[in-house]
């Protein structure tokens, strides 16, 4: 259930409320805007009259929210979210571009795509430091010595950092070093370790699971969101379909679906979309044609000798023309990406 208070409702009257609410068995989270107070009620209560609310000083407005994802939905907010990563604004004007690695493999190679990622006009530097991979055999990634890397790379070139996340032991391990907790796919639906994320107090990217629907999605978010943590941000990665020429199948349809259906911002990621890096490209253009607040690519200075996902990363050539189509396409719809530097190539 959802209430909206009056404009210039006093705090007096916004805690008569709550306090009501409260004494009917809900739970209440509250979001602030410029000029009004909504108030979110949590609690399943099909009986409940929803007059007892409407009926109260300072109240303007009670609906029930018909969503399965309360925070999640639109009708708990209806402005879009907007998420600030230490300045680098993702869900506003600007389309945000992350790159990098798919693994952090030594200093030489994180330093030469950090440098440039930046100067490519990218904000976020993308690596995996800790890496799921379905064969046990498979690079598993550098562990901490390699957060270390990235952090020293990005710092050099004043970007963000978004690395995965995949147990909760390791929260506190990356922590110092990560900007944006990453999600994967494999773990969307790992409970446990969503409701400690939006405890951690920094942003999440959450990846789409495989199968998942869009509603399992929003309520996977809805878990983050509950604990307090208003800072998600939604990534379609592609989901498994019987088609078997691309590595998954990347719903870019989901991208007007969420922001009808939600306020959080979405960001594709192509690389894993489709996991053919003659591929990548023009569906990053249709991602950012389809109303994307960010691209989340692969590159590698050199992907024939990846130590995992080389055949989706791309040339640092690529990423540079990639960048020049969706300027001219971000340009198009309204949108902007950051220009490249003039120190860049």
């Amino acid at each position: 259930m959802v209430v909206i208070m009056q404009i210039g409702v006093d705090e007096a009257q916004i805690q008569n409320v709550i306090e009501r609410l409260n004494a009917h068995g809900f739970d209440v989270h509250r979001s602030s805007g410029d000029q009004q107070t909504v108030l979110g009620a949590i609690g399943v209560k099909p009986d409940f009259d929803i007059r007892h609310i409407r009926l109260l000083e300072g109240v303007s407005d009670v609906f029930r929210v018909t969503a399965p994802y309360k925070f999640a939905s639109r009708d708990w907010k209806k402005e879009p979210t907007v998420v600030d990563v230490g300045g680098v604004l993702i869900g506003g004007d600007e389309v945000v571009i992350m790159a990098g690695p798919c693994s952090i493999e030594d200093e030489d190679q994180i330093n030469r795509t950090a440098a440039f990622v930046a100067d490519s006009g990218g904000k976020i530097l993308r690596g995996g430091a800790f890496k799921p991979r379905s064969s046990p055999y498979s690079f598993q990634g550098l562990g901490e010595p390699g957060l270390r890397m990235m952090r020293e790379a990005a710092d050099k070139h004043d970007l963000r950092i978004v690395t995965e996340v995949m147990e909760i032991s390791r929260i506190e391990t990356i922590a110092p070093y990560a900007d944006i907790f990453q999600v994967g796919a494999r773990n969307m639906q790992n409970y446990s370790l969503l409701k400690a994320l939006g405890r951690s107090g920094k942003p999440i990217l959450l990846k789409r699971g495989l199968m998942a629907t869009i509603s399992e999605w929003l309520m996977s978010a809805e878990y983050i969101l509950s604990e307090g943590n208003p800072d998600v941000i939604l990534c379609e990665r592609g989901i498994r379909t019987f088609e078997t020429y691309t590595r998954n199948t990347l719903d870019l349809s989901a991208v007007p679906v969420i922001k009808a259906k939600s306020h959080l911002p979405i960001v594709v990621d192509p690389s894993h979309g489709v996991g053919l890096r003659d591929k990548v490209i023009p569906m990053a253009r249709a991602a950012v044609a389809a109303g994307a607040d960010g691209l989340l690519i692969e590159i590698h200075p050199d992907p024939e000798t990846a130590k995992s996902d080389g055949p989706q990363s791309l040339y640092f050539e690529q990423f540079s023309e990639l960048m020049t189509q969706i300027r001219l396409i971000a340009h198009a719809i309204g949108r902007s990406i950051e220009e490249e530097r003039a120190t860049a190539h």
